[in-house]
């Protein structure tokens, strides 16, 4: 059955618009932030989400009686548009920040062949002092080699991230330039940059290194502090941002999949869609944001959006992987932790925030793999196989601990692969086409892949299609403090 949507402006009685519509497609934290601005601005606004759920690629599923994240996600405090999203979806008390960066680092790979602990923590010192306590006393480093730390982070601080001769330079070329060992790129530089760029340091961008590292560590005292939720994510990105959007006026529609994208010759935009076998329906729209990933984007742009659209197809991904781990007892006692010397990245006790502690105790921990091109494919027996003798290296109470659960999420596109050169590929929102914007994560948000990039890119698909059909607008990231 094929239906012709009314989302199309309604007039007055002499015939004039009475008000924009637009379509958003995709629901995703990009797609969600589009509709939920364009509608504070009095646009009447259609989202469209293939998936029975919104929160794209951070999201929640149940497994039993757990309350299961497909994967670990964080935020850091100067992450001031994600962390504007969660206020404004009423979710701000569900995931905190610390009060001051602590991340505790064992290290099985010292010579005594016990985990040896370390911690990178900030003090209230201006920067670049508020870490120099912490790196002073690092053990997983030498002497020398934590002066060497010093003298890049302050040479790093001086890059503009937007330089595009950044783009075209990978960040371990850079760290070599300037005296970082393969011990300081590993215990330091990669323990940071592998879970927030999602790859190694010879396979990222020095653009998207010195925007992490510029404004995580390098900008506020506090910027690096780490915030991440205490309930499923599906809470965060589903339940409430679906409340906030039925509250703004958003119509959603789920389980329906955009086919086609054309132009009227009045200069509306049609949006096809379907939403099962025989159920289809056409929008009708003033403007359209494209918030799907790069592949899907390329897929239903109109000819002449891009002038180059198949760019989009050069942007690569890159994958993260999550183990899942449910002991019968308590084996850590930290809420958080990463490794040296091992596999292992980093883990997580998500024993509350699943329910497990309800349904009968003992710890879920979530071990997350970022840049994991070579286990990603690998089967649950050898992934349980290989990380199981890890976890008990690490964490001596799992050697007596019975494992109840193991089971792995895979995410072989999770986000888009910073590489040298990606900067030059990624689209900003306007496209060629007037009233037709492209968000997410992968578009030119300066940032890498992260749930802070999707939300300003969002943001920005909403401010420039507000511009163009003259629309007061507030920035929401001026909202947000640091």
């Amino acid at each position: 059955m094929t239906a012709q949507n009314t989302t199309r402006p309604r007039t007055d009685e002499a015939g004039r618009p009475e008000g924009a519509a637009a379509v958003v497609i995709g629901g995703g934290l990009a797609g969600i932030t589009a509709a939920l601005q364009l509608a504070a601005a009095g646009v009447r606004v259609t989202l469209l989400e293939g998936r029975p759920r919104l929160g794209g690629l951070a999201f929640s599923f149940t497994r039993g009686e757990l309350s299961i994240d497909n994967g670990q996600h964080v935020y850091l405090r100067c992450c001031t548009a994600y962390r504007w999203f969660l206020d404004r979806v009423g979710a701000s008390h569900l995931a905190p920040l610390q009060d001051r960066l602590d991340v505790p680092v064992l290290d099985v790979g010292h010579p005594s062949g016990r985990p040896r602990l370390g911690r990178l923590r900030r003090t209230a010192l201006p920067v670049p002092l508020h870490l120099a306590a912490s790196l002073a006393t690092y053990p997983h480093l030498s002497l020398a080699e934590r002066a060497s730390v010093g003298r890049a982070a302050l040479a790093l601080r001086t890059l503009d991230p937007a330089d595009p001769a950044l783009d075209g330079t990978d960040f371990a070329t850079w760290l070599h330039r300037h005296g970082q060992s393969p011990r300081t790129v590993e215990a330091l530089w990669d323990l940071v940059g592998i879970a927030t760029l999602n790859a190694t340091a010879d396979q990222a961008s020095l653009g998207l290194a010195a925007k992490v590292f510029g404004t995580g560590l390098l900008s506020e005292p506090g910027a690096a502090d780490i915030g991440w939720a205490r309930v499923p994510l599906g809470e965060l990105h589903h339940t409430r941002a679906g409340a906030a959007l039925d509250a703004a006026g958003v119509r959603t529609a789920l389980r329906t999949r955009a086919t086609r994208i054309t132009r009227s010759p009045d200069g509306t935009w049609q949006v096809d869609a379907e939403s099962g076998p025989h159920r289809s329906e056409s929008l009708t729209a003033d403007t359209v944001v494209l918030a799907v990933p790069q592949r899907e984007a390329h897929a239903l742009l109109p000819t002449g959006a891009l002038d180059d659209p198949d760019r989009l197809l050069r942007i690569g991904t890159a994958p993260i992987l999550n183990l899942h781990v449910v002991y019968d007892r308590t084996v850590l006692r930290q809420p958080f932790f990463t490794a040296l010397g091992s596999p292992v990245q980093w883990v997580f006790d998500r024993t509350d925030s699943s329910g497990l502690a309800a349904a009968g105790g003992g710890q879920y921990l979530a071990v997350s793999q970022s840049a994991a091109q070579d286990d990603i494919d690998r089967p649950v027996a050898e992934l349980r196989a290989r990380y199981l003798p890890e976890l008990e290296r690490l964490l001596p109470a799992a050697r007596t601990a019975v494992v109840k659960d193991f089971f792995v999420t895979r995410e072989r596109t999770a986000t888009f692969a910073p590489t040298p050169g990606v900067g030059r590929l990624r689209p900003d929102a306007p496209t060629n086409a007037p009233g037709l914007y492209l968000a997410g994560a992968w578009t030119a948000t300066g940032w890498p892949a992260t749930m802070e990039g999707a939300v300003r890119s969002g943001a920005s698909a909403a401010r420039a299609a507000l511009s163009e059909l003259g629309r007061p607008q507030q920035d929401p990231l001026q909202e947000a403090a640091v």
